[in-house]
């Protein structure tokens, strides 16, 4: 696009957010795609269904959201044409969070710093799906860093790439597929055959995002690409390893390792090579982050100015 909208998006991103009045009021867009996955699942995936039929049903759900996200990414951009790049920013602005993770990381690493593990295993529970009650200060800070990595991969660097290769469809029906793949993207029962197509579609979506993201964070802190490449497929995610070992290389730390969810224990694999995450490795890992978003605004003003 040779518009600066990748740029002005973040930019607008970076001094908003998504306000919380504007939340109250409104929701956000990806909550719409919540709300049809829903339904969908509730319609389409009871116990009662084969798996294959479970499956098919599953891809329907994909396919429906992608018509939908694009349809709508296509009508703004109608829209918007007459009225310039700014609105086409706008537009855009909500796919991206980079603030809201900031402010959400920014809280556990304010209560670390605070000594208060009770508030620590409060904000890190808004930002992880694991068991939070009893973790310590070096599980706390562990969980939270991995979510940053992972995050600026879904949350800032993947809708900033498909917003610069395919506009507001692109950056749209992205969120679209990653909200389904955060919803029903599991291997796990009742979601196995129902999810298969959206963590599917998610993980092709996300294959160059995501060495991108491990890219810029080892550019924001030299050090992480010995140890990125290394433990890049120690994660059972075919692209979430690679940012958040690239993360755990730039600070020196594991990441990963065995984590509880519902009361159960599942034995991941360690990533990374040193000691304990820890509150002054969150606070580093919050420099890193900053870093690697700033260079994301430099990206987006390049291929502006290269269109």
């Amino acid at each position: 696009m040779a518009e600066p909208v990748a740029l002005a998006a973040l930019a607008i991103d970076a001094v908003l957010g998504w306000p919380q009045a504007l939340y109250a009021r409104v929701g956000h867009p990806v909550g719409a795609f919540a709300r049809i996955v829903g339904a969908c699942a509730r319609r389409w995936n009871g116990s009662e269904r084969s798996a294959r039929a479970r499956r098919l049903s599953g891809i329907a759900t994909v396919l429906t959201l992608v018509v939908l996200a694009g349809g709508a990414g296509v009508a703004l951009t109608l829209v918007a044409a007459k009225a310039g790049w700014v609105v086409l920013a706008a537009m855009a602005w909500p796919a991206l969070a980079q603030r809201s993770l900031d402010t959400h990381f920014g809280a556990v690493v304010a209560a670390l710093q605070g000594k208060d593990l009770a508030q620590a295993r409060q904000a890190v529970g808004m930002i992880v799906g694991r068991d939070t009650a009893t973790l310590e200060e070096a599980g706390i800070a562990r969980a939270a860093i991995e979510s940053l990595a992972e995050s600026f991969c879904d949350g800032v660097v993947a809708p900033l790439f498909w917003l610069i290769v395919a506009g507001l469809p692109g950056i749209w029906v992205m969120k679209a597929v990653n909200t389904a793949d955060s919803l029903i993207g599991h291997k796990e029962a009742p979601w196995r055959d129902f999810g298969w197509a959206a963590a599917r579609l998610d993980d092709a979506m996300n294959f160059v995002p995501a060495r991108l993201s491990a890219l810029l964070i080892c550019l924001a802190a030299p050090g992480g690409w010995r140890i990125g490449w290394r433990y890049r497929r120690a994660h059972a995610s075919p692209n979430a390893g690679w940012p958040e070992a690239a993360m755990a290389g730039a600070l020196g730390i594991r990441l990963a390792g065995p984590v509880r969810y519902d009361g159960a224990v599942a034995d991941k694999p360690w990533i990374g090579e040193g000691g304990e995450a820890d509150a002054p490795a969150m606070a580093q890992a919050r420099r890193i982050y900053h870093r690697a978003c700033a260079l994301c605004w430099a990206l987006a003003g390049g291929v502006a100015w290269l269109a």
